[in-house]
């Protein structure tokens, strides 16, 4: 028995759900006899949208089973694939009115809507590019694909050219599956329409296999709940030249096979297409689909779907305004299963949980728990992409520092001023990159967040705690206009230790609730001092609010 309970302590790897699926990777493809030269994983970026957390979840995922594979020694890298050739479904809020003459073009032959003369090539490359800055920004190492540069420059004509000329079989396949007969009499491609150039409305009608040309009638289509009108105009598609495009239905296979991915992961609102896409990989191009991880969406406090078109975006520079790579990291890597509800205000949270993960990696606090401990310290190299610092940074919480930084609201010298005020607590000697940059991630949050710069907390008071915060007013009130001098504050503090022992509570109990109720945390600076600067009349606000 006790030889069972010791296997089941192996550690795979670092012990994280990367190292699992990444094992997983490696013995499938042994059995299946591929070689293990160069792994490949993959993700496809959107690219008809503003893109948002999700998005970049799904590449660094991937990413990090890449990684993970780095770790077991083998040589592995992440293609980021874009969605460029996609068609525009639907204009996306806050986007202008004149992309509705664009719907059902490909968004890399759509005009860029950013600025007056646009930034990027096309509307497709500057929705790319936003992707790709979350990524480089959080230190994600990966090769680019462009979607439209692979049908152009044809990357995918022997899969285009397999699965076309199996499309009868094909289509009863996709109607066996998933239900949909569509594709039973129309072919699982979309020629550009050579005369209004719409991707959709152009139905595929025969395959010429001896040419590599598809014969179309531009009809219209029907995208989601409108009706796009054809323009009637009838030609050929040349599939060597990427004048159109595969299905969904089958595209993910055609890649797969075409640059030799072993890995990608999917959410569940595609699973059909994936099942299909898998068969036509195996049974249609003769190529053993990629293993896969299916994981939840990503939805938004109220527990709406986070969508492009919603105009309920999260994206990564918005997140990046406030936190840093590492909180993003470790928001996508700690978890894959389950439903994720996110929003800007997990922010603070995630901060300070990167310092958790540090301090435990570093010994600075304990951890009972051999598996949960190794599972932590695994995430924390992984969000440090297998290269984690020498040393533990030094620690602030971001509530601190929202707070702080929300006194100095115009100070040309703000960030200074809170370093100083780090000082004097005790909690900083050196001023460092990390921490400069740190504070100022907290001033941005104080300026677009006033309202909750100083956050009600769910601390639940009892009748003794409840008459110690009520002295402890008082106490205040009596303090409000004397000079902010140090030995104010050391009276302050007297006075609050004097609360503590009048009402039975330990010294300890008293501080430890205050910078819960302020703070959200069990310690913090010297009250005396917190308060003085804080203000007491800010300081009173906060406590009463727990009354």
């Amino acid at each position: 028995m006790e030889e069972e309970d010791n296997s089941r302590q192996i550690v795979i790897g670092k012990g994280t759900w990367l190292d699992k699926v990444a094992d997983m990777l490696i013995n499938r493809e042994k059995k299946l006899g591929r070689r293990l030269d160069l792994i490949r994983v993959e993700s496809g970026l959107g690219a008809s949208g503003i893109p948002h957390i999700g998005s970049m979840g799904d590449a660094v995922r991937a990413y990090g089973i890449a990684l993970a594979l780095q770790n077991m020694g083998y040589k592995a890298e992440l293609i980021a694939y874009s969605d460029d050739m996609d068609g525009l479904r639907k204009i996306p809020a806050g986007l202008p009115e004149w992309l509705k003459d664009h719907i059902a073009r490909p968004v890399s032959e759509i005009p860029d809507p950013f600025g007056s003369s646009g930034c990027h090539s096309s509307y497709g490359a500057h929705m790319s590019s936003l992707l790709l800055d979350g990524l480089d920004r959080a230190g994600i190492k990966y090769r680019f694909q462009s979607g439209r540069d692979a049908y152009k420059s044809g990357k995918l004509v022997i899969q285009i050219d397999k699965i076309l000329r199996n499309s009868e079989k094909l289509g009863k396949k996709i109607a066996e599956f998933v239900g949909q007969d569509k594709y039973v009499s129309v072919l699982p491609y979309f020629p550009v329409c050579s005369n209004c150039g719409r991707l959709y409305t152009a139905a595929a009608e025969k395959y010429l296999a001896d040419e590599k040309k598809v014969t179309y009638v531009c009809k219209g289509s029907r995208i989601g709940k409108n009706t796009v009108p054809g323009c009637g105009h009838s030609g050929e598609a040349d599939i060597t030249k990427g004048e159109g495009k595969l299905a969904w239905k089958v595209e993910f296979a055609a890649r797969w096979q075409a640059f030799d991915v072993r890995f990608e992961a999917y959410g569940k609102d595609i699973m059909d297409s994936v099942r299909v896409n898998d068969w036509v990989c195996d049974e249609i191009l003769g190529y053993s689909h990629p293993l896969h991880v299916k994981y939840e969406m990503f939805l938004d406090k109220s527990g709406k779907k986070i969508s492009k078109s919603a105009g309920n975006v999260l994206t990564p520079q918005m997140w990046l305004r406030y936190g840093t790579p590492e909180s993003i990291l470790l928001l996508l890597f700690k978890r894959i299963a389950g439903t994720h509800h996110v929003g800007l205000e997990d922010v603070p949270s995630l901060m300070d949980e990167y310092d958790l993960y540090e301090d435990l990696y570093f010994g600075k606090i304990k951890e009972g728990n051999q598996a949960k401990l190794t599972k932590i310290k695994g995430i924390y190299e992984y969000i440090n992409r297998l290269n984690p610092p020498k040393h533990p940074s030094p620690h602030v919480l971001y509530r601190f520092l929202v707070q702080q930084a929300s006194i100095y609201p115009s100070s040309p010298d703000r960030v200074e001023k809170v370093f100083s005020r780090l000082v004097k607590y005790g909690m900083a000697k050196e001023k460092s990159d990390a921490l400069t940059s740190k504070i100022q991630l907290a001033a941005n949050w104080a300026d677009d967040n006033a309202s909750s710069r100083d956050e009600k907390f769910d601390v639940q008071l009892t009748d003794l705690q409840r008459k110690a915060i009520t002295e402890l007013l008082d106490v205040l009130a009596e303090f409000a206009g004397l000079p902010e001098t140090p030995e104010n504050a050391k009276a302050l503090q007297s006075r609050v230790f004097d609360i503590a022992r009048t009402n039975a509570m330990e010294p300890k109990e008293m501080f430890s609730l205050l910078y819960r109720m302020f703070l959200n945390a069990d310690r913090g600076p010297r009250i005396g001092n917190y308060f003085l600067d804080l203000g007491f009349e800010r300081s009173s606000s906060v406590l009463k609010r727990y009354l």
